[in-house]
């Protein structure tokens, strides 16, 4: 018995030496083949964040009601953001064809005012010639022919001839006129030329 007990450990001993544990050493000795060694799991496990977030998109109903609130109100203020959007696009373009459309008629107003000053122009040009005229019709009458037409006349329309009148062509014809017509002449004359009214009522 000795014996067996000594050989059965002296093999035991030139297993181990040989490298390899007890395990594989009573494994071969038996004749079945050593157990696997447990490796490490590289694949780290789904966390519970990222498991319950896939879990949601997969399946909605496991939102809360509280949580489709606030998605229903995000979708309805997208909306209204788009819808404004929307209307500030339209009024900004409707706001650039009214300015284009005033830009416009204001150019026409520029033109059409500038016809309206020639045109002005152009008849005081031609009143202004046809007044000379007149005047030196009155200029180269007889002094008492010119005051009695004078007589006659309105004042607006005598102190249209009369202001353009040289003055040596005038006094003559003031001269003939009724005294109280020559002044009142004499007071508007001086008006127009803002001369002091003194030295007209000086006159009467």
């Amino acid at each position: 018995l000795t014996v067996k007990v000594g050989d059965i450990w002296s093999g035991f001993e030139g297993l181990t030496d040989s490298g390899l544990s007890v395990a594989e050493a009573v494994a071969q000795q038996q004749g079945t083949p050593p157990a696997a060694a447990p490796t490490e799991k590289t694949d780290a496990k789904a966390t519970p964040a990222t498991s319950e977030a896939n879990n949601i998109e997969d399946d909605p109903t496991l939102l809360t009601q509280a949580e489709i609130d606030l998605l229903q109100q995000l979708a309805q203020r997208r909306e209204a953001l788009d819808a404004r959007e929307s209307e500030l696009e339209l009024q900004g373009g409707l706001l650039k064809a009214a300015e284009q459309k005033i830009d416009k008629k204001v150019e026409e107003m520029k033109t059409f005012q500038a016809t309206i000053k020639k045109l002005i122009k152009t008849y005081d040009e031609q009143q202004e010639t046809k007044m000379k005229s007149l005047v030196k019709i009155y200029e180269n009458m007889k002094p008492q022919d010119a005051s009695r037409i004078f007589e006659e006349l309105d004042m607006d329309t005598l102190l249209l001839v009369v202001e353009r009148m040289k003055e040596r062509k005038l006094a003559p014809v003031m001269a003939k006129m009724n005294p109280l017509k020559a002044t009142e002449i004499t007071v508007e004359l001086a008006k127009l030329r803002n001369l002091p009214t003194s030295i007209t009522n000086a006159a009467r």
